[in-house]
């Protein structure tokens, strides 16, 4: 284990300092952090190896970190802060997450109709498409102190994508299940374990946190309470995942936004700003890992064996984001900025895409196996290229908007 444990340390310093190596080209240092993980990753230098990766510890780590960079989400989740955009958000998040869902959908179904591949493949592909990895995003809004509309729209819309993304793709596999072999698991049940039961778990301890944050305290003790309780709301967590779930299913980015979200209500702003103060150091380090973790099992050698799958995938998931992005937001009436760049920021997607394609081919394979690698060759190429350009992109986007450096002392400043 300690030898385990000096090769975790070992890849953070590395990310460290790649990550300001890249943010001197003016590039995101989560682009560092991502590179970094390939490289030391195990299908590279194997520093980050499968031992490191499959640890049990590693794992449990892995997963209070996601936690813990959930706040970054959950903290912006204050109800009258939303009241004026709440409509629009939900509106602009359905709109892009559901348009990228039937784009994909219909560039697949036509190409399977001709090659007489099955056609619920489509769909499958359209529910992995439709989610959006919010750490890149949310990385470069922290590194680069961005805000405004398009900063205060993508924030929110992190948590409520993944609501949507988890429910869609469960109801394909569901459904795709179900018509092809005699067992499988009640919708429902499926939906509540991934959406319901990360939130209650996160809303009712974040509710306890919150008597104890609301009360005036130092720094040090601020941010022992909130660790301390970080840690409860995770191991509650991980017992469900490990102990009485029938497997792991839990998205700990998800109560993590669901604890915060709950305790950001019950404190003043001034008190929040200094419980996230406190806690910054420790979301930096989170990021670090947690982008780290993304990128070490991606394979680099897949951009060679990309293949046709792969662009179509890519393309038509880059549209159906813009343009439902850019619709949502014209019907809502959310500012010009939003409308011409919050797709662009949604384009960052190899995490849950990865975790997603696992799911189906486990799900499919059985009685389709051929499908099984048609997805799992598409998504793995497309989570490696896809990654990095959409990076750079997203970077650039908040940069067109005018939102980089308009966070001041961790206080959002009023941009009419």
């Amino acid at each position: 284990m300690i030898q385990l444990v000096m090769r975790l340390l070992t890849a953070i310093v590395i990310a460290f300092f790649i990550g300001k190596l890249v943010s001197k080209m003016k590039l995101p240092a989560i682009l560092g952090w991502l590179l970094t993980g390939m490289i030391l990753g195990p299908h590279a230098v194997g520093i980050v190896n499968e031992s490191l990766l499959n640890a049990s510890w590693y794992r449990i780590a892995s997963s209070i970190l996601e936690c813990a960079v959930g706040l970054m989400i959950g903290t912006e989740l204050v109800l009258k802060k939303l009241k004026e955009s709440g409509k629009q958000i939900i509106i602009t998040t359905l709109t892009q997450s559901l348009g990228t869902f039937f784009l994909v959908t219909l560039f697949f179904g036509i190409i399977f109709h001709f090659m007489n591949i099955p056609i619920y493949l489509a769909f499958i592909f359209g529910g992995i498409a439709l989610a959006t990895a919010p750490a890149p995003a949310l990385s470069i809004v922290k590194e680069f102190k961005t805000d405004g509309p398009v900063t205060r729209t993508l924030i929110p819309m992190a948590a409520l994508d993944d609501i949507v993304g988890i429910i869609v793709f469960f109801s394909v596999i569901t459904f795709v299940t179900a018509g092809n072999t005699e067992q499988s698991t009640p919708l429902y049940l499926t939906l509540a374990m991934m959406i319901l039961l990360p939130l209650v778990i996160g809303a009712v301890i974040g509710l306890v946190a919150g008597i104890f944050l609301k009360q005036e305290r130092s720094n040090n003790a601020t941010l022992l309470i909130t660790i301390v309780f970080i840690l409860v709301v995770a191991t509650i967590g991980l017992i469900f995942n490990n102990l009485i779930l029938p497997e792991p299913m839990l998205n700990f980015m998800l109560i993590g936004m669901a604890f915060s979200a709950v305790f950001s209500n019950m404190v003043s702003e001034e008190r929040l700003e200094q419980i996230m103060n406190s806690f910054n150091p420790i979301l930096g380090l989170s990021m670090i890992i947690v982008i780290l973790n993304l990128g070490a099992p991606l394979d680099y050698h897949l951009i060679l064996g990309a293949g046709i799958f792969t662009a179509i995938y890519i393309i038509s998931r880059a549209i159906g984001k813009y343009s439902g992005a850019y619709f949502g937001a014209k019907i809502t009436g959310l500012p010009q900025t939003v409308e011409k760049y919050l797709g662009l920021t949604l384009l960052p997607h190899s995490g849950v895409s990865l975790v997603f394609t696992g799911i189906a081919v486990t799900s499919i394979s059985g009685f389709d196996p051929d499908s099984a690698a048609i997805i799992q060759g598409t998504i793995a190429a497309a989570a490696v290229i896809n990654e990095v350009i959409a990076v750079i992109i997203s970077k650039k986007a908040f940069e067109w908007a005018g939102e980089f450096g308009k966070l001041e002392n961790g206080r959002q400043e009023r941009i009419e």
